[in-house]
């Protein structure tokens, strides 16, 4: 007898498959005709592992407007603002918002998220919020914590002080900013000391890395250099990189070889990318979107991010990561019907192989977490952005709409679910 079953539903790969749930993993998936406490027909629905953003920006979500709208839509005027707004939010401000946004990451299948923490100025506000934003949704959501210099590492006098108390009090993985530093020496270099600092500390390594339509920003090749001198591999992430979008293609055939052979993984984020990239062109106007399926060929594995919802930088966003993976499929004009089941593929086995996740699958002996879409393939998923049927967490049903219906099932929590079709 299992403690929860889901019935019929389609697996990704197009197999249809019962799910048996015994605690927090999966017992059994096959045709399985056996009781449980808890049934869940999935009959005619997509039933997938859940999605996983490997980029988002916790402490500042849901802070739309404050301390005013970003009126330029530039990543510099965010930032600024960003900066304004770190030193007058509270601790127990940025927890609110940040357990809010992750119900709604819930609600939307998300139980994975990995999220930069600032950690420019002394006073740590940011890393403690999200510190103990960690501890609170730690029963159902899985929520790394990157150490990220948004200054700079080099550029305030604490920078690189700051970066190590934050690792001290326990945040997951080194981040960086090369192209934020003062000169392209010192960004280079602080590479190789972000780089050391992660091999060190035994640490993943993820980097804001050429965010800019410089084609001459070119740290990338720095990281990977430092990735392999360190055999940091899958460990490193490369994250934005849109200079790439600008570089002249013969440099490019160079230097993706040298990311390929490194190991490391990338991570654009489209939303953000195409919407902060090019602001100081006419037309033609660039989108600054990385070049995804080159990587791809090259077997560097590549997956969608999120970034931002409702801050400095992003006014829109619902935590669904089917969204950015439909923005993602257009910018990147992945529209084969492959490339298109390779984009959900991205938010959800690639994006958990980035974060370096155990037992995350549909196989026996996984971690029993999935999400039921209403949906019949991925790529109708992607299509419509379906309603979420079903969440399970580690074998808890923890959110679920009844078809015309939405509870969700965080204990002491109103609904954090808003009826998107229908």
């Amino acid at each position: 007898m299992f403690d929860l079953l889901v019935k019929g539903g389609t697996l990704p790969d197009g197999t249809v498959a019962d799910i048996g749930i015994t605690g927090d993993r999966i017992a059994a998936v096959g045709r399985l005709d056996a009781e449980a406490g808890r049934v869940i027909d999935a009959t005619g629905d997509l039933v997938a592992p859940p999605f996983v953003d490997p980029h988002f920006h916790m402490d500042a979500t849901l802070s739309y407007g404050l301390p005013r709208v970003n009126a330029s839509g530039t990543l510099l005027e965010g930032i600024a603002l960003w900066g304004e707004l770190r030193d007058i939010a509270t601790v127990d401000d940025m927890v609110t918002r940040a357990v809010t946004y992750c119900d709604w990451a819930v609600s939307m299948g998300l139980l994975a998220i990995r999220t930069h923490v600032d950690t420019t100025p002394d006073h740590l506000r940011g890393v403690e919020a999200m510190l103990e934003v960690k501890r609170r949704v730690a029963p159902y959501l899985d929520l790394q914590l990157v150490a990220f210099p948004q200054d700079g590492l080099y550029r305030t006098k604490t920078g690189r002080q700051n970066l190590l108390r934050a690792l001290d009090m326990g945040v997951d993985v080194v981040g960086g900013i090369p192209h934020f530093e003062r000169t392209m020496e010192e960004g280079a270099e602080s590479l190789r000391d972000l780089g050391r600092i992660a091999a060190e500390r035994g640490l993943m390594w993820d980097v804001h890395c050429d965010e800019t339509d410089d084609p001459m920003s070119r740290h990338v090749e720095t990281m990977a250099r430092e990735v392999t001198r360190h055999g940091l591999g899958g460990r490193a992430a490369g994250s934005h990189l849109t200079s790439m979008h600008s570089m002249d293609n013969y440099y490019v055939s160079k230097l993706l070889p040298l990311i390929a052979e490194s190991g490391m993984t990338a991570i654009p984020n489209p939303l953000i990318n195409i919407t902060l990239q090019g602001r100081h062109d006419s037309y033609p106007k660039r989108r600054g979107l990385t070049r995804v399926k080159e990587m791809q060929a090259l077997g560097i594995p590549v997956g969608w991010g999120q970034d931002c919802v409702l801050d400095p930088w992003y006014s829109l966003g619902t935590a669904d990561m089917l969204d950015v993976a439909f923005m993602g499929l257009h910018v990147a004009q992945m529209t084969h019907p492959a490339e298109m089941a390779r984009c959900f593929t991205m938010i959800t086995e690639t994006n958990a192989q980035i974060l370096n996740l155990a037992g995350y699958g549909l196989k026996s002996g996984d971690q029993a977490s999935l999400v039921v879409l209403d949906a019949g393939t991925p790529v109708e998923a992607l299509r419509l952005r379906p309603d979420r049927l079903a969440v399970v967490s580690r074998g808890k049903v923890v959110a679920e709409r009844l078809r015309n219906d939405c509870r969700l099932a965080l204990p002491g929590r109103p609904p954090a679910v808003r009826r998107r079709h229908g």
